[in-house]
């Protein structure tokens, strides 16, 4: 490699993958420092260019999750702002947009500071921040969102908790969109979901188990969304679990209204039958719980028609005190960022999804949820943030080998196919398979293109 910094790099060999500029075909990829140059019929990279040899992989942007756990102030000992980028990096993510259920609450510009100074300093993953609504996600006063955006953060959400003060709701969808800010909801009424640990069906009557209805989602959702049309603003549903949310949201879109919603991995594949066929294993316990097989296969249909914007994994790691006990006692929460992209390609190996939508929703979906221009694409002038994916490559989830300090995963022994086999942030590699993700390293393998 040169030790010039800002000679040109080339990517090249790789079948490159942008679903922004519809790009599905072998292509080049030119980088100079921190920056995307430009893209290249295959083979005309200068003889002496820093080449990156990616024969037989995708070359895609890099990965976008825009809900995620760090649990960082005050609760490191389930994961930090350095084992969860190191995680994000190992899982091909480039971009993570941390939630504010943090002990203290991120619900004051210092503490937004803060961690976006940290993320700097560690320097594997582009760390944002989600401020709080509420202060303390109390639900009653109105955060200082003016000054936590200031300070960077890049939306706001009371996630763990849903916000149900309606006027607080309007009040806060007011402020957010003079900032130009989206809200990011966890829609939940605890009048019909309080004291539940599981979906609220046969299979909890089975259990024993109290159970968390369908309405409790998708009331709140038409609540907010009525909110919505009557003044206003931006709103982003945070994993959204039932067929009747998703009709909602559906509905909504089509009739103008500025709304997004997510879903995660295990609700795409798992079904509260789970909860018996693990003997009540409290890694298949979260919030929104897993759902019958009907409302797995609506937000699979979701995913095709293009009614649901972003694959994120509400990364919600820990402790092994906090998950090991009774199913109705332990804490709700699974990690998901190093067995996102395994999980989104076997959709596209069961004829769900294209490959080219898999990546979308991995990159420039979530990248137009908050409105960023900057990344998830590779066009000319956006930041050098990339994924190389072998997609032959099978390997079995082992949350022992991961980089997250938590193992609370339900996927424990599946067979996947498709995995990141290096990862770069501006232009430096950051994880490469079968190596320990670095500060700020060179471009792994890089070498000069012989004469």
């Amino acid at each position: 490699m040169s030790d010039n910094p800002m000679q040109d790099q080339w990517i090249v060999g790789g079948h490159v993958i942008d679903p922004a500029q519809g790009i599905d075909r072998p292509m080049d990829v030119q980088l100079n420092g921190a920056k995307i140059v430009a893209l290249h019929e295959p083979g005309n990279a200068p003889k002496a260019a820093c080449i990156i040899d990616a024969s037989g992989l995708i070359v895609a942007p890099g990965l976008i999750d825009i809900h995620v756990h760090f649990r960082e102030p005050g609760q490191e000992y389930k994961e930090d702002l350095l084992t969860g980028s190191q995680a994000a990096a190992a899982g091909g993510f480039t971009t993570v947009v941390c939630m504010p259920n943090t002990d203290p609450a991120v619900d004051r510009r210092e503490v937004v500071s803060l961690l976006r100074r940290r993320s700097d300093e560690i320097g594997l993953c582009d760390v944002h921040v989600c401020g709080a609504i509420s202060r303390g996600l109390q639900g009653e006063r109105l955060a200082d969102l003016g000054e936590m955006a200031a300070a960077g953060a890049v939306a706001f959400s009371d996630d763990g908790m849903p916000v149900m003060d309606a006027g607080l709701l309007r009040r806060a969808l007011e402020y957010a969109s003079d900032l130009n800010r989206p809200l990011m909801l966890h829609e939940e009424d605890f009048g019909l979901t309080g004291g539940g640990c599981m979906h609220e069906g046969q299979v909890s009557t089975r259990a024993g188990l109290e159970g968390m209805p369908v309405s409790g989602e998708s009331a709140m959702i038409a609540r907010d969304l009525e909110i919505l049309d009557d003044f206003g603003g931006r709103l982003h549903i945070c994993h959204v679990s039932t067929e009747a949310g998703l009709r909602l949201l559906r509905e909504a879109r089509n009739r103008g209204l500025n709304v997004s919603c997510e879903v995660t991995p295990h609700h795409l594949f798992l079904t509260d039958l789970a909860v018996l066929q693990s003997e009540y294993h409290s890694h298949t316990k979260m919030n929104p719980p897993l759902r019958p097989q009907r409302h797995v296969d609506a937000l699979r249909a979701g995913l095709a028609d293009g009614s649901i914007q972003a694959i994120a994994t509400d990364h919600a790691p820990h402790s092994d005190t906090e998950k090991d006990h009774d199913f109705s006692c332990s804490s709700f929460g699974v990690t998901g960022l190093e067995t996102s992209l395994g999980l989104t390609l076997k959709l596209v190996d069961e004829g769900v999804i294209s490959r080219r939508r898999a990546i979308e929703l991995l990159t420039s979906g979530p990248a137009s949820v908050i409105g960023w221009d900057d990344r998830g694409s590779l066009q000319s002038g956006m930041r050098a943030d990339l994924v190389l994916i072998d997609p032959t490559i099978e390997w079995v989830v082992d949350p022992s080998e991961g980089r997250s300090r938590s193992v609370n995963t339900p996927f424990v022994g599946w067979k996947l196919r498709g995995r990141p086999v290096m990862t770069l942030l501006e232009g430096k590699a950051v994880y490469q398979l079968h190596t320990t993700p670095t500060n700020a390293a060179p471009l792994v393998g890089s070498k000069p293109r012989e004469s």
